[in-house]
């Protein structure tokens, strides 16, 4: 059975979206059958890889029930990784899903037929703390949390922690932190230098090794429809991520 991963974080823009497509990348580089779900109405994990945010069926279907998970799974150019794209109707759902009972196990029932196919599962989670997020953590064995080496790094953290800490004890018992990623690092400031030592400070045993650093690279991918593994296979953001991948599969 699969490995699932939740890649989450309740702030905005701190590499949610890039890390998901770019370790799923990395893993089935490396061999593995990979599949990356898109739960994030902004649909930005699906257009990172080619695949047009109007697909049919797409998660939505799936969450709503009227498409099982096997029937919304897209192939991607890279081989061996697969996706089950967003759509912009996924924003409806945070009204939709909290009206029925039992909605917040939704993604864990859809991917119960499918997880022997995978040996990684990949959840890009929207920035919020809501139903759709609730949903990814419930489906989740682990969870990766980008942090942004800035001013507000810890903020929002010790919420962040407390939900998964609700998350684990009321609705999924097995859901624990792979790691927290620190991400758009800028190691020549003073600043970014600061927010890495504070978030090692609090954190001591869950920041990964590997620090993803500001690329021109990575940032300029997404506009080409695929990881920048694939678009700059020598950049310092694909040796990154290729790194965070191998620490990723080491922690297991």
């Amino acid at each position: 059975m699969g490995t699932v991963y939740a890649i989450a974080n309740q702030k905005g823009g701190v590499g949610k979206t890039t890390t998901a497509v770019n370790v799923a990348a990395c893993i089935a580089e490396a061999g593995y059958e990979t599949l990356l779900i898109d739960i994030d109405p902004q649909a930005n994990a699906t257009v990172g890889l080619g695949v047009p945010k109007d697909s049919a069926p797409n998660v939505y279907d799936v969450l709503m029930g009227a498409s099982g998970a096997e029937e919304a799974l897209v192939a991607t150019e890279i081989e061996r990784l697969a996706l089950l794209p967003a759509h912009p109707d996924l924003a409806g759902a945070n009204m939709e899903l909290p009206r029925e009972a039992g909605s917040e196990r939704r993604l864990q029932e859809a991917l119960a037929g499918i997880r022997d196919r995978f040996a990684f599962i990949i959840l890009d989670c929207p920035p919020s703390l809501g139903p759709l997020t609730v949903n990814a953590l419930v489906a989740a064995d682990r969870v990766i949390v980008p942090v942004q080496t800035e001013y507000f790094a810890l903020e929002g953290l010790a919420g962040l922690l407390d939900t998964l800490a609700l998350v684990q004890r009321e609705l999924n018992p097995r859901l624990t932190v792979a790691g927290m990623l620190l991400t758009m690092h800028d190691a020549r400031t003073r600043l970014a230098r600061a927010a890495e030592e504070d978030v090692r400070k609090h954190f001591p045993a869950l920041v990964f090794d590997t620090v993803i650093p500001r690329n021109v690279r990575i940032a300029e991918s997404p506009s080409f429809g695929r990881p920048v593994i694939h678009h700059d296979p020598h950049s310092a953001g694909a040796g990154a991520y290729f790194a965070l991948a191998q620490e990723v599969a080491a922690r297991g």
